[in-house]
């Protein structure tokens, strides 16, 4: 018989005793958007079809140098003596598997190598919020309004992208969905969204025999009170309707797709028999909790965070096979992050203390994944954050502005993260050959692509609001003749 100990620091504690009673505020600001933003109309094509985007949240700061390990860097076994995970060419059998020569999954992660192989999934090394805060509550909250330091901006990222874009379907009553009872802070100002915790079983409690007049109380008199919260209990009610329609206890994954048990797993399951009932659901936000791991840390075996781990890779590879089979593929796309990473060197309790970067994880099969993206600062100590951490040199808003950009066909990336400037990463490859930036890959292209291939500076100059790396059609990561052929097939198709 085991017994689970919490290893997290106070301020964590207090913030999941808090997050319900973020609701009802939430949910009022989504039915409240400003009517002054803008709004644009989506792409049909093939090439920019508009993604579903599931956001999973790793609450409580999860140590990304477990996630994925460094292997290549001798400071991290100094750094970590006994809280470290043993090169893959360790006789340990907890030994973790190669990536790409320098990185490796535990144990715990290697469920996601299908996807990894399958060039499904990106992970994002040394990547975060630049913003130099230790506390749980500021770098969750910055993070999901996507933007450091600004007490005025209420309304989260996902939330101001729903609201500056056309929705998937003009009927839709529900385009958002928080798995959790409060709103996450990152659909903020969406809107359509409420917080469910079990799209299962959402509706009226209480005796059966009653709920048809109960209900009808609820319509009378919420008719008396007015928007926005008239117009609330509305969609409440219809979004009741809605989700009754779908068979969430029996549905089926395909791929022969096993979700974990537990709340993420049922999460994760329900999002996707959510997706492929096509009812306008356009992004779905995740909890995972836990990762506050100051002691007792246990990164192999039945560890608190090896539990952790299989879980979350359990679930993501489950929704991997599920939603991305080779038959009836869904333009979904996964990100996972979490608020900031763990301390480089382990502490005196078998455990991790506050950090800084941190790792993401994309998933997708619309983006040149199967590894992993960075600019590696370093572990030795002169290459730390303040002598203690992992540098962020890859700000986490250039992976979500150049998701939001091109698999969530949204240009309105000032609006999306105000005040911030995105450095594109080539996360995404759903444009790939698409050189006039139209929207669509065809004849048309031809000339930009022919300049953009022998002429890179004059493509530039000429296309100043496209990306060059659109030119990369075979995703190898170099623009040359070999892109021809690639190119040529994206146009002629098979």
């Amino acid at each position: 018989m085991s017994t689970h100990k919490c290893t997290g620091c106070q301020e964590y504690m207090e913030l999941t005793r808090r997050q319900f009673l973020g609701a009802s505020g939430a949910t009022a600001l989504a039915f409240s958007v400003p009517a002054w933003l803008p709004r644009i109309a989506y792409a049909q094509d093939d090439c920019v079809g508009r993604d579903i985007i599931v956001s999973i949240f790793l609450r409580g700061a999860a140590d990304g140098l477990t996630l994925c390990v460094p292997y290549a860097e001798n400071a991290y076994y100094t750094a970590r003596p006994t809280l470290h995970i043993p090169r893959p060419d360790d006789p340990d059998p907890n030994h973790c598997t190669d990536l790409d020569g320098f990185f490796g999954f535990p144990p715990a992660m290697t469920s996601l190598l299908p996807a990894y192989q399958q060039g499904h999934l990106l992970i994002a090394h040394a990547c975060g919020s630049i913003d130099p805060s230790r506390s749980h509550f500021d770098a969750q909250r910055f993070m999901e309004v996507g933007k450091a330091q600004d007490p005025s901006l209420t309304t989260g990222w996902l939330g101001r992208h729903l609201a500056s874009v056309a929705p998937l379907s003009p009927t839709a009553i529900l385009r958002a969905v928080g798995i959790s009872y409060g709103l996450q802070r990152s659909l903020n100002g969406s809107p359509l969204a409420l917080p469910i915790p079990d799209l299962d079983n959402f509706g009226l409690t209480g005796n059966s025999g009653t709920l048809a007049q109960r209900r009808a109380v609820i319509e009378s008199e919420y008719e008396l009170v007015g928007d926005p919260v008239q117009a609330a209990a509305e969609t409440t009610l219809q979004t009741i309707d809605l989700l009754n329609t779908i068979d969430f206890a029996n549905y089926q994954p395909a791929g022969g797709s096993v979700y974990p048990s537990g709340s993420y797993g049922l999460a994760l399951k329900s999002t996707a028999a959510l997706i492929k009932a096509d009812v306008g659901v356009e992004a779905v936000a995740i909890d995972l909790s836990g990762w506050d791991t100051h002691n007792n840390q246990g990164v192999t075996g039945t560890g608190a965070m090896a539990t952790l781990m299989t879980s979350l890779s359990a679930g993501l590879a489950a929704f991997n096979s599920d939603m991305f089979s080779p038959t009836v593929p869904k333009n979904v796309t996964v990100v996972v992050m979490s608020e900031f990473g763990r301390r480089v060197a382990e502490n005196g309790s078998g455990g991790s203390d506050h950090g800084h970067g941190n790792v993401m994880l994309v998933m997708g099969n619309h983006m040149p994944a199967g590894r992993v993206l960075r600019q590696w600062p370093g572990l030795d100590p002169g290459q730390l954050f303040e002598g203690l951490d992992l540098q962020v040199t890859i700000d986490y808003r250039d992976i979500l502005a150049e998701i939001v950009k091109y698999r969530l066909t949204n240009p309105n990336l000032a609006t999306v993260f105000p005040d911030f400037t995105p450095t594109l990463r080539g996360v995404t490859s759903a444009c790939r050959g698409d050189l006039d930036c139209d929207g669509a890959v065809n004849i048309a292209d031809a000339d930009s692509f022919a300049t953009a291939l022998v002429d890179p500076a004059g493509y530039q100059a000429s296309h100043p609001s496209c990306d060059i790396n659109r030119a990369d059609v075979n995703m190898d990561g170099v623009i040359d003749g070999r892109d021809v052929g690639a190119f040529v097939g994206s146009v002629l198709g098979p």
